[in-house]
């Protein structure tokens, strides 16, 4: 039991019946509002993260009752393919406008959960497989939104990773995996953006829930990190109040009505709990009402603004993939065939507590028309919703539109129940009807571009091959239709990258035996080797790889320059140059790979990036830090991040698996102490060991013969059948015979050499 579990034997009798008040404050009112009392106003927590889900009158969590119009901008997917930090901050700050003028005080985001598997029923609303784009773009989202007063809720912390038994399974994570994949974007967040908030996942971590884990809410978020707001369940998460209080989760949401407040006020007069723990969370949540409180100006949003915004924020997220002859852009002129449903009825968030209701919607085929003539688009549904519309019909029309058209632009993808808050998905192909308009088209069309609208990864066979173009659309927020049409026509050059890797199949991907688990556990058996970390080191093909994205300009690279400007540290500086005749804008990858290690690692990782927009014929120089955490990894038996010494390669790519220039880096790094030894250390630990290993092999072979010692030399090889076995058992072996002195004082030897000198420790 902890101490703060203990208590400090508070005796009954001296327990304050005043402390109702404030025990009661650390429930919820209702669903989205906290109570007031003790000088502490009361808040209201809504939905996001890529809108505002204000509800009104009777609420739910699901996102089954109607809520206030609010801008839906792109959601996770969507916008983390912008690769843009500063287009990031720009939303959040109009999310915090909205939210402010729509009485929200927080509002429930950033998602930052790391995409394991594209299964993932939330993974529409999360950001990437890679934990430092992920960790950049949330930075920058939670600065926007707290620039306006509003504060965020960073989520789910931690591991929420699959909808699958959300609320009862344990997430069987390794330390390593923990520090190095799932944990450094929530302390990325916390260390640079000061969040007013934290939210606790459903799941459990290594067997103990998320909201009642003291290591996750106390020994690592607050004492570690430093983070000094309020932690707050996630909806319904909580199965024991008095545990939860006690981990370091302040705040119960929804209500409860009184039996929070109860467990709480039995569990301090019976001395399970400090009047401390309570009242210190009391002063967080009054802490977190004072940073939010609204001026008491009027606050006014400019909706068409917004939308503005919510257009170049969607067309900056979608990904040109496939550009087969110059397809794309869409020429003046050219007959169009748009076909496809998602055309008229488009697919633009998806399902569960994040769904927003739009001020208005974008539809493609009118904004394609608009920009290219009605007489010059032709439409076809294709397919229906509705499953009792003739299919073949259909199809059929869908054929007579492609064939007299230049060009046939195919709208597929998936709909909000295929991704959802809830469940995940068991495949990743698209609807089988929209699998047959495709084939329906490329046997008649001239050429073919396909649309994808999806929040999760779909596969891309077998019809890859046989079109000429594939737009990623991701999920893009009400704007989707005007910032497809940008795209598709050239208004917009494309510069989106993938923050997820396109598989080939299922079976292909790191988690694909592991994911979603069973009997209420999943196993992370792949490790850190997640995403792009896994397809790049063991050489899997796949169908586009992370960070992947075309332009209809091009980009050259000159004088790609890495220099080392400490011991686990680099400076990096490139030009970049538009070498087409359109402006575009590129992202600068930089990938670390790494130098031996004792552990094994990814082949590489991102390190750094930096969008740019330039005009043709323009260059600028990229300047990048590689700061001490690009190089390191997560020391398990110690407990601490390790910069190896040695040599690395610093790489310069147009995606996780196309590189373009290496440089290699020589780094100083962590200097490894000898350990101490026991005589429970191995043969080849002791005669490894720097400054011990030495003196054993000298002592053994002091009063040899030269021919004892020729032999010795001799058989080295058969040294290997002994190497894993401890020394103790190893000494008394026959024609060994090591004096157990000799061994004490061995051991003391490397005792006295393994102690630390504080000058070199490395920092953590």
């Amino acid at each position: 039991m902890t101490d703060t579990q203990a208590g400090a034997g508070i005796a009954p009798d001296s327990f304050d019946e005043n402390a109702t008040e404030p025990a009661a404050l650390l429930s919820g009112k209702d669903f989205w509002s906290t109570r007031e009392g003790h000088g502490i106003r009361s808040l209201v927590l809504t939905d996001g993260p890529h809108g505002v889900r204000r509800q009104s009158g009777d609420a739910d969590h699901l996102g089954l009752n109607q809520s206030v119009p609010a801008t839906c901008f792109p959601p996770g997917a969507g916008i983390a393919s912008s690769w843009d930090p500063t287009l990031m901050r720009e939303v959040g700050e109009a999310l915090g406008r909205e939210a402010r003028a729509l009485g929200v005080d927080v509002l429930l985001g950033p998602a930052i959960n790391i995409k394991r598997s594209p299964l993932g029923g939330r993974t529409f609303e999360y950001l990437s497989e890679d934990p430092r784009l992920t960790g950049a773009l949330a930075v920058e989202y939670v600065r926007g939104v707290q620039s306006t007063g509003v504060g965020t809720s960073v989520k789910h912390f931690a591991v929420n990773n699959q909808e699958t038994d959300r609320m009862r399974t344990s997430a069987e994570v390794d330390a390593r995996t923990l520090r190095e994949i799932y944990l450094p974007a929530f302390e990325r967040v916390v260390k640079e953006a000061s969040p007013t908030s934290v939210m606790s996942a459903y799941n459990a971590v290594n067997g103990v829930f998320s909201s009642e884990n003291r290591w996750l809410l106390t020994e690592l978020l607050r004492e570690e990190w430093g983070f000094d707001g309020l932690v707050v369940s996630d909806w319904g998460a909580i199965k024991d109040r008095v545990v939860a209080l006690a981990a370091g989760l302040d705040l119960e949401m929804p209500g409860t009505g009184d039996a929070g407040t109860e467990a709480i006020l039995q569990a301090v007069r019976d001395g399970r709990l400090e009047s401390s723990v309570v009242e210190a969370s009391v002063e967080r949540l009054r802490t977190i009402a004072e940073r939010t409180a609204p001026s008491g100006d009027a606050t006014e949003i400019d909706l068409d603004a917004h939308h503005l915004l919510a257009r170049r924020a969607a067309a900056a997220s979608i990904v040109l993939l496939r550009n087969e002859n110059e397809t794309l852009p869409l020429r003046t002129g050219q007959r169009v065939a748009v076909v496809g449903e998602l055309a008229v009825a488009p697919q633009y968030q998806g399902g569960g507590s994040s769904h927003v209701n739009p001020t208005r919607v974008d539809l493609p085929l009118d904004e394609l028309r608009e920009a290219l003539g009605d007489e010059h688009v032709v439409y076809a549904p294709g397919y229906s919703r509705t499953p009792d519309e003739d299919a073949s019909g259909l199809l059929a029309e869908a054929r007579t539109a492609a064939a007299s058209a230049d060009v046939t632009v195919v709208f597929v993808g998936l709909y909000e129940e295929d991704q959802s808050e809830g469940f995940d998905r068991e495949h990743i192909d698209l609807p089988s009807p929209h699998l047959a308009l495709i084939e329906a088209v490329v046997g008649v069309a001239k050429k073919t571009v396909v649309v994808l609208s999806n929040g999760g990864v779909v596969t891309l066979e077998p019809w890859h091959d046989r079109v000429d173009a594939i737009v990623e659309g991701w999920a893009l927020g009400q704007a989707v239709g005007s910032a497809l049409a940008d795209v598709l026509t050239g208004a917009v050059n494309p510069s989106g990258r993938l923050a997820e890797t396109i598989p080939h199949a299922l079976a292909d991907t790191p988690a694909f035996l592991n994911f979603p688990g069973e009997q209420e556990v999943v196993r992370y058996g792949e490790g850190v080797f997640v995403g792009y970390r896994y397809y790049t080191s063991v050489d899997r093909a796949v169908r586009y790889p992370f960070g992947h994205g075309l332009s209809y300009t091009s980009f050259s690279v000159e004088a790609f320059e890495v220099e080392a400007d400490g011991v686990d540290t680099a400076k990096v500086r490139v030009t970049v140059r538009n070498a087409g005749d359109r402006a575009g804008s590129d992202v600068v990858q930089l990938y670390i790979a790494p130098a031996p290690s004792p552990v094994r690692r990814p082949i590489r990782e991102l390190g750094a990036f930096a969008k740019v927009t330039l005009e043709p014929g323009e260059s600028t120089t990229v300047s990048l830090a590689l700061e001490r955490r690009a190089f390191a990894h997560w020391d398990a038996r110690a407990a601490r991040w390790w910069v190896d010494p040695g040599t690395y390669r610093v790489e310069l790519g147009r995606s996780a698996s196309e590189i373009v220039a290496v440089r290699e880096l020589s780094l100083a790094g962590d200097v490894e102490r000898p350990a101490a030894l026991s005589l429970e250390s191995t043969v080849k630990e002791w005669f490894g060991h720097a400054v011990v290993g030495p003196v054993l092999m000298q002592s053994m072979m002091a009063d040899a013969t030269a021919e004892q010692q020729a032999a010795a030399e001799a058989n080295a090889s058969a040294l290997k059948m002994v190497e894993s076995m401890p020394m103790g058992q190893f000494a008394r072996f026959p024609g060994v015979d090591i004096p157990e002195e000799a061994l004490e004082q061995l051991v003391a030897l490397s005792v006295s050499a393994a102690m630390p000198d504080p000058a070199s420790e490395p920092a953590l």
